[in-house]
């Protein structure tokens, strides 16, 4: 019989019935009921003290060993059985633990218990995304530069950025004016990111730095570093003017070439002999030079006869050619002076795509007056009157027929004028016209245009499908859902 309350029960060591063993000892005493989680709303991250903050999913095992954590102290003197969730609505700011614990009690009789601890989850930002929100709290800056009108450069660089996800650690990015502004939160994720510039554009740098604090008793100093990145000011499709040195050094280039490309070096092609170059950063600066038009200084021209060269004779001591271009000598008339007998006769490396009757896009160099040092000492007899750029296409129907996107970075923008629509238009030309650029590209299926037919082709370039990635969007579910485990 049960000493207590005189009820027959099995023989045990304290000679008790279980309801009145529990009325004497209670072994979940000092073990507390309740107790706080903080959370970071922006990032969805628990903080683990003394300063972690952790990625966990509502009700996953991540979550669970943190609040064991918190009476880890406390539950030394018992023996913990089981753990577990009780379901709670995601939105109360509640997490109910169910424990089962057991202790060994009067004369070696152990006894076993379970109760709830109850967690109230209270907000507390992070100091990364404190950071972020005060937009000023800022240990480092890249400011890159291009001394250009045209974009091209940023655009790409901007996809490059993306595909490798470096924008990951930035705490800010502002848009300016000739370039762009990253801050960061440490300095060696600035000298990553210059790390990277250098690697993907021609480009040279420099870095300074600011004192702001210093505590003399434990020699600690606080700067802000500024690195300054400047990217070359040459772009896509821009007639370059070389120094005789340099054009003598790359095979005896003629001095007045068209760059068809700017990637890690920057491409250039001789339209008379289509002799190609490429010249890096540390090339450049030691032998500057400028391009010679402005990009809205392009005129169009009408192809009144075009006559193809496949055997032009190399000259002494000449580089390597392009394969991807074909030489041809053509006759040219401007779409403005069509009322006019005057024609202009000129070498171009685009006799692969330009056909009688075609409109072409190029620079008039026979009626401009060139204001460039190399250009006014050259041989007027050795300057072309035309160069031709790029074969003009309907733009108005390219852009109703381009069923991919892009994605872009974040960033605080200046007031945005129809020109920079203009030239970011140009730039997706420029990708669909190059498949060596489009190559560095995330390019994504946009679903809201169908895919046309090719029946009406005018013979502008396109992306093909297979090139195109399809835009996912992997969510996860506020209560920690199927899958949402694997995602953490």
């Amino acid at each position: 019989l049960c000493c207590q309350c005189g009820v027959p029960i099995p023989p045990n060591p304290a000679n008790m019935c279980v309801g009145c063993l529990r009325a004497q000892v209670d072994i979940t005493e000092g073990i507390p009921k309740q107790g706080t989680v903080h959370f970071c709303k922006q990032c969805e991250r628990y903080l683990q003290p003394p300063g972690t903050w952790i990625q966990c999913a509502l009700e996953s095992r991540e979550l669970l060993a943190l609040c064991l954590k918190k009476i880890k102290a406390s539950l030394s003197k018992v023996r913990l059985i089981d753990a577990g969730f009780i379901w709670t609505e995601p939105h109360s700011k509640r997490l109910k633990l169910k424990l089962t614990v057991q202790k060994e009690v009067i004369n070696g009789a152990v006894l076993q218990q379970v109760f709830v601890v109850e967690y109230i989850v209270q907000s507390q930002m992070c100091e990364d995304c404190h950071r972020i929100e005060a937009k000023d709290f800022w240990k480092a800056v890249v400011q890159v530069r291009q001394k250009t009108v045209h974009k091209k450069t940023f655009y790409y660089l901007e996809q490059l950025i993306l595909k490798h996800r470096l924008h990951q650690n930035t705490l800010r990015i502002k848009e300016i004016h000739d370039g762009l502004d990253f801050y960061y939160s440490s300095k060696q994720h600035a000298q990553k990111m210059v790390d990277f510039l250098q690697c993907t554009v021609p480009s040279r740098s420099k870095s300074s730095q600011r004192l702001i604090s210093h505590d003399i008793h434990s020699n600690v100093y606080n700067y802000k570093s500024t690195f300054s990145v400047e990217i070359v000011p040459i772009c896509k499709d821009n007639v370059v003017c070389l120094s005789p040195k340099l054009a003598q050094s790359l095979g005896n280039m003629s001095q007045i070439c068209v760059c068809i490309r700017v990637t890690s070096t920057i491409h250039l092609i001789d339209p008379r002999t289509l002799q190609i170059a490429e010249i890096d950063g540390n090339t450049y600066w030691r032998h500057p030079f400028n391009s010679l038009f402005h990009p809205k200084q392009l005129e169009e021209f009408i192809i009144m006869d075009i006559n193809r060269v496949h055997d032009k004779k190399k000259g002494a001591g000449a580089g390597a050619r392009s394969n991807k271009h074909t030489l041809a000598e053509a006759w040219v008339r401007k779409t403005s002076e069509l009322d006019t007998d005057h024609q202009y006769f000129c070498c171009t490396h685009l006799g692969h795509i330009l056909n009688p009757g075609d409109l072409v896009l190029g620079f008039d160099l026979a009626n401009c007056n060139l204001n460039d040092e190399f250009a006014n000492k050259m041989n007027p007899q050795h300057i072309p009157d035309v160069v031709l750029i790029k074969k003009s296409y309907d733009r108005s129907r390219r852009q109703r027929r381009r069923n991919w996107k892009l994605k872009e970075l974040e960033r605080d923008r200046e007031a945005t004028d129809t020109d920079d629509e203009r030239q970011y238009q140009d730039f997706l030309e420029d990708l669909e016209e190059d498949e060596t650029i489009r190559k560095n590209v995330n390019i994504y299926r946009n679903a809201d245009i169908p895919v046309e037919s090719d029946t009406d082709d005018d013979g502008a370039p396109r992306i093909s499908l297979a090139e195109m990635l399809e835009d996912l969007h992997i969510s996860q579910d506020a209560t920690g859902g199927e899958g949402a485990e694997m995602l953490t």
